[in-house]
């Protein structure tokens, strides 16, 4: 690609917004917001400053030992040992030898793939690359759910058959125009508006809660953190114990039950099971009812704002959300399950702006009207191996080859992994209890990592290729939310030697005999051009007229018409429920579910159900670790995504990340904003910056994740973290049988004011390097 010598601008677009790239003698300048987005995302400028960063990943990099030695060789040395600098060519040729060898030696089934959200495009996403590359090669070992919303995508459709209440929202206009109440469960946090997979044009989410509130719905924000609800809101503020939402519902719904409040007739005509719900609800199956006073004493909600807010509920046509977050916990799969029987008790599910949606606010594009549109995607093709594995399982996969578990009904058996690749995501963020992934970390006889960066799991691979950035490619991007196809032009040429995903997958399927399969003959401009014909073709079958793809590439953005009247969740089940019946096995909504009854899960029954977390305010280990430890989303980076950013490293205190924490627990431990802080408990210990802050409960701090994890000694396991990574702290252990998903919000810590000089950061220091060699 020329260098131009005069400034020169290129249509792009990432996960925090379309945009325009301008260039000047090569590099990248600045970027700026599309003309049409009200509340462009602060994020948008974090990529130029992390793109020529000194953690960019020059070229392709072989852990020594594993250069000198072979496979399986001295794995203990990953994240300890030099990397040594070899040529695309050795790179590629060790690769595909090694692939081969596993293949042959242990079959696909010993390879295992994972990604993330990667690039915001369709044809350069990393998951699909990645997927279509191993399924050529004879398949790989693939994960089930997700981390975002896992227990949920495995209780939803038991419940009312689909991940509808997930994925299709009633939209904000008819919350606008017809709901009173909007009760929040976890919040809707303003950062997590910033962001969207597949990308936005216009950041709108806070305009149109802005609207509803003038259209005078009232807002509920029942968290632990008052800043999970903008302050434009004036949300009621019900600073609820982390991790009890669940009896906080069933607080709620005794209250309508004796009060005479719920739906009898919704509850009759469209749900099965309620007769065996209210047994338990009243007390008759366990001896204890589930009253405001119970739930107030598990909560610490007084039961009168419990009965108050059941009342009004009831009184109002109302919506009830719950966060991601919230199922992100020992039993996570209970709160949604509890909040689907709310809202069937209230008996405005399928009525405009009544009933539940999950999620609304977890990202920029939530609640949006989807436009009807083709997605095109990159054909990844079919999968020979069907075996698979629950995502947040992956420490204990590899630390327990044959050992067997549950999952959703199944009685499975880990696999035997020996190679893992990775591309597009960060492991040492998404993975819980590092101490414990470290251990399974060494278990594998070979680790890939593709990366632009120096993240803490490249370091921590064995092969290390450098991957093109955004900037550095074409890509075609969706955004369905927005209803627009949008170019994402190269702007600058790939910095060091990287190379694309394609690319590289392209050079390893020549060497491996399928490069004419993996490719079918066509470029990465083929390829766009390609899959924006299959989009064109489908949308002229929906009476859509898209513009050639020359004219998208020029004009950078085609737009497509919203619907004038978007769908309310659930309105044709509502409407007749014999014609249109849920895909439940009773056509229900399943308020008891004979399924998960069958199972005999004792974490979980067949309705829902208040379950004591594994750690909690309420149990005895308060005793050594008195504060709950949040670990949600961060405000100035995309999970750990450009941690190296200037945008990122200046949310930082004290250059850690930052831990807030309530006057009252600052006090009693000597604390005082600003300074860095220890936190700890069994698990493991990290550093942050303190900040004190009303803005949360007491008894809660929360440190945001997706700080590069940055051990004092890597040699050594258990080694204090220096820059804030909570997922040192945080369990590692299934929600349930049932979903299997991560429960990293459910963790106890102490904090200690640190009184020594803290350590200094090498979290965005290159590792040390070996000898180049060549070809």
């Amino acid at each position: 690609m020329p260098q131009a010598s005069t400034p020169t601008t290129f249509h792009t677009g990432s996960h925090w917004g379309v945009s325009q790239a301008h260039v000047h003698a090569g590099r990248l300048t600045s970027l700026t917001p599309h003309p049409q987005d009200p509340q462009p995302a602060p994020l948008l400028e974090a990529l130029p400053s992390a793109l020529y960063h000194e953690s960019r990943i020059a070229q392709p990099m072989i852990r020594q030992g594993y250069l000198e030695h072979g496979p399986a060789s001295n794995r203990a040395g990953r994240g300890v040992e030099p990397f040594v600098p070899v040529s695309w060519d050795k790179a590629l040729d060790l690769l595909a030898a090694e692939l081969g060898r596993v293949q042959q030696t242990y079959g696909n089934e010993a390879i295992f793939a994972s990604s993330g959200w990667a690039s915001a495009g369709v044809f350069h996403h990393a998951g699909s690359q990645l997927f279509r590359f191993l399924n050529g090669l004879g398949g790989y070992l693939n994960t089930v759910t997700n981390w975002s919303f896992g227990a949920a995508s495995v209780i939803v459709p038991h419940i009312v058959g689909s991940m509808d209440p997930l994925t299709r929202l009633t939209s904000w206009p008819t919350l606008r125009d017809h709901t009173k109440l909007l009760v929040m469960f976890g919040g809707m946090a303003p950062k997590n508006l910033q962001v969207q997979s597949g990308g936005l044009v216009q950041h709108r989410t806070l305009d149109w809660l802005r609207q509803l509130r003038q259209a005078g719905v009232e807002y509920v924000n029942i968290s632990p953190m008052r800043s999970d609800a903008a302050d434009q809101l004036d949300a009621e503020w019900l600073a609820v114990r982390p991790n009890t939402d669940t009896a906080l519902m069933l607080g709620l719904a005794h209250t309508l039950l004796v009060e005479g409040l719920h739906d009898a007739d919704f509850l009759a005509r469209y749900c099965v099971g309620f007769e065996r719900f209210r047994a338990y609800l009243l007390g008759e199956s366990d001896g204890q009812p589930k009253d405001a006073a119970w739930a107030a004493a598990i909560s610490e909600i007084p039961a009168e704002h419990i009965q108050r807010l059941a009342r009004r509920m009831a009184a109002v046509r109302t919506m009830i959300t719950v966060s991601w977050s919230i199922q992100r916990a020992d039993h996570g799969e209970q709160p949604y399950w509890a909040a689907m029987t709310l809202a069937a008790m209230l008996g405005q599910i399928g009525l405009p702006g009544g009933g539940v949606g999950f999620g609304y606010g977890a990202t920029g594009g939530n609640g949006n009207a989807s436009a009807r549109m083709p997605q095109p995607k990159l054909p990844t093709g079919s999968n020979p191996i069907k075996t698979f594995v629950p995502v947040a399982r992956f420490a204990d996969m590899l630390l327990n080859p044959g050992a067997s578990y549950d999952f959703n009904g199944q009685r499975l058996t880990y696999p035997d992994v020996r190679l893992v690749y990775w591309c597009g995501g960060n492991p040492f963020h998404k993975v819980q209890d590092l101490n414990k992934l470290l251990r399974a970390w060494q278990r594998p006889e070979t680790i890939i990592i593709h990366e632009p960066w120096w993240t803490p799991a490249a370091r921590r691979a064995d092969i290390v290729l450098p991957c093109a950035t955004t900037l550095e490619r074409n890509d075609l991007g969706v955004s369905m939310s927005d209803g627009c196809y949008f170019a994402m032009q190269q702007a600058i040429t790939p910095v060091g030697q990287a190379r694309s995903d394609y690319d590289i997958y392209r050079a390893l399927a020549t060497r491996l005999g399928f490069a004419e399969r993996f490719t079918e003959g066509r470029s990465e401009m083929d390829w766009l051009r390609h899959l924006y014909a299959e989009a064109r073709q489908q949308a002229a079958q929906q009476q859509l007229d898209l513009p050639p793809f020359e004219a998208l590439w020029e004009a950078g953005m085609v737009e497509v018409p919203r619907p004038e009247h978007p769908p309310v969740l659930f309105t044709a089940f509502r409407q007749d429920p014999e014609a249109n019946p849920l895909k439940t096995p009773s056509g229900r909504i399943e308020i008891f579910s004979e399924t998960i009854h069958s199972f005999g899960y004792d974490d979980c029954p067949g309705h829902a159900t208040w379950l004591e977390p594994a750690e909690w305010l309420g149990s005895p280990q308060t005793a050594q670790y008195p504060l709950h430890l949040l670990s949600n989303q961060p405000n100035a980076r995309l999970h750990s995504q450009l941690d190296c950013s200037t945008v990122s490293r200046q949310a930082k205190v004290a250059n850690r990340e930052a831990l807030w924490l309530h006057p009252t627990d600052a006090a009693a431990r000597g604390i005082r904003d600003g300074e860095v802080v220890r936190v700890y408990n069994t698990r493991g210990a990290c550093l942050a910056g303190a900040v004190v802050t009303e803005a949360i409960r007491p008894g809660v701090v929360q440190l945001a994740t997706g700080a590069w994890f940055d051990p004092e000694d890597p040699a050594t396991l258990g080694s204090l973290d220096k820059h804030g990574n909570p997922n040192v702290l945080t369990l590692d252990k299934g929600t349930s049988k049932l979903g299997q998903c991560s429960s990293a919000q459910t963790v106890l810590v102490q904090v200690a004011r640190l009184t020594e000089a803290p350590p200094p950061l090498t979290a965005f220091t290159p590792p040390a390097m070996g000898a180049s060699v060549g070809a």
